[in-house]
């Protein structure tokens, strides 16, 4: 099972482009990141500083969202919000073009928070339009697009909470390339088993990320049962990346003690789904 880490969460006490480098020190070969630009079309020299400092710190780019608005002050995506869709349309060809550069093949689409006295029936019909757009446009380079649910203690205007609501939505859209990023930090707060989530559901992941509840510190400092969790992961095939979403404490190079027991773990039960194959 491979691990990536989120740069737009950990070592964020670097300047951005500082981060790639030290992801790679830490023993990382591949990241992943919120949209990193101030806008939706940031400039070449912009592009191309960001791709250099990745590609000089020899990681692969594994997971990429397209702009969701200010997320420090609290937006939560564009793709469902009227005065938001030409931002978000105009965002979609340039994230994808951006992750093709450094051969991304997932893009996340966060729904959007909901617009007072807007009917929630309207919000659905145009996140369904324009997570389908996005699809089709992330179709073209091979990519897959992912939904997320997060949990509403801290994102509490984010209608989609819970991996059905995810999945209602997936389903109405109807896109091949369209699949459920399991946020497993998210989707414990609103109350559900990451176990029997992976026995039903990993078939439709296209991503997955951790962090540990409550407090959202790395797997292993809280409640969330990751060795049996992330090992039902791998025995039940998933491929994909998991990406390192948690809060460090301190400087986040010494936040990774855990993870080379946890590895090794995972690579057992692989080594043993491989035998028996």
């Amino acid at each position: 099972m491979r691990f990536d880490v989120n740069l737009s969460i950990l070592f964020t006490e670097l300047p951005l482009l500082e981060r790639p480098a030290a992801a790679a020190a830490a023993g990382f070969d591949a990241i992943e990141l919120w949209w990193p630009f101030a806008g939706p079309s940031p400039s070449a020299a912009e592009r191309d500083a960001l791709k250099g400092a990745i590609e000089d710190a020899g990681v692969q780019l594994v997971g990429l969202n397209f702009d969701a608005g200010d997320m420090a002050a609290g937006d939560r995506g564009l793709l469902s919000r009227p005065a938001d869709i030409p931002r978000f349309r105009e965002n979609i060809d340039v994230a994808v073009a951006f992750a093709d550069s450094l051969g991304c093949r997932v893009l996340n689409g966060l729904y959007g928070n909901a617009v007072p006295g807007l009917a929630a029936e309207e919000q659905r019909r145009l996140a369904v339009e324009n997570l389908g757009i996005a699809a089709k446009a992330a179709e073209t380079i091979g990519a897959t697009v992912v939904l997320e649910a997060l949990n509403s203690h801290e994102n509490t205007a984010y209608p989609i909470t819970s991996s059905a609501a995810a999945f209602e939505v997936i389903d109405e859209v109807g896109a091949p390339n369209l699949a459920f990023l399991a946020d497993f930090y998210h989707l414990y707060r609103m109350g559900e088993d990451p176990v029997e989530l992976v026995d039903r559901h990993a078939n439709r992941f296209g991503h997955v990320q951790v962090a540990d509840a409550p407090g959202r510190g790395y797997p292993g400092s809280g409640e969330i049962p990751y060795e049996r969790v992330l090992a039902r992961l791998a025995a039940g095939g998933y491929r994909g990346n998991v990406g390192l979403e948690f809060k460090p404490v301190g400087p986040s190079s010494g936040n990774f003690g855990w993870l080379p027991t946890l590895r090794d773990h995972l690579s057992a039960i692989e080594d043993v789904n491989k035998e028996t194959a």
